[in-house]
């Protein structure tokens, strides 16, 4: 499993690559249905390597975990910091729309991919103080 910066789930994310033409194109309508993106992108805008200092990351956790050496927020002792929690915040927001907009199998997908991230990172955090 590969648990990005912000506790998304990389390895179920239909962004993640590798991905067939398919499911990248099918991904960019997800997107713009939901309201990630203000139209249907390119396969090659859609793609995601996972996070890097180039991402653009609103609440820039990326540049903040990258800055401390670590891979994810559940690696930080500042866990949870008010950067993560605003995320959180914007994710519940992100889910509750999803739900009400999105087919089943779409909002599985989704749930399963970036409506964890608390959990994870959570359980990231868990397992270091053990």
């Amino acid at each position: 499993m590969i648990i990005s910066a912000c506790g998304d789930n990389c390895t179920l994310c239909p962004r993640f690559m590798p991905k067939t033409e398919k499911e990248l194109s099918e991904t960019a309508l997800l997107w713009y249905k939901i309201g990630c993106r203000d139209r249907i992108v390119s396969n090659d805008e859609i793609k995601c390597y996972g996070c890097r200092p180039e991402n653009v990351c609103t609440y820039k956790i990326v540049e903040c975990t990258k800055s401390r050496g670590i891979s994810n927020c559940g690696e930080c002792d500042e866990y949870p910091c008010d950067r993560i929690i605003k995320a959180f915040d914007r994710t519940a927001d992100f889910e509750a729309r999803c739900r009400a907009i999105c087919s089943e199998d779409e909002y599985e997908l989704l749930k399963d991919s970036a409506f964890c991230k608390q959990d994870n990172l959570d359980r990231i955090k868990n397992q270091q103080n053990r």
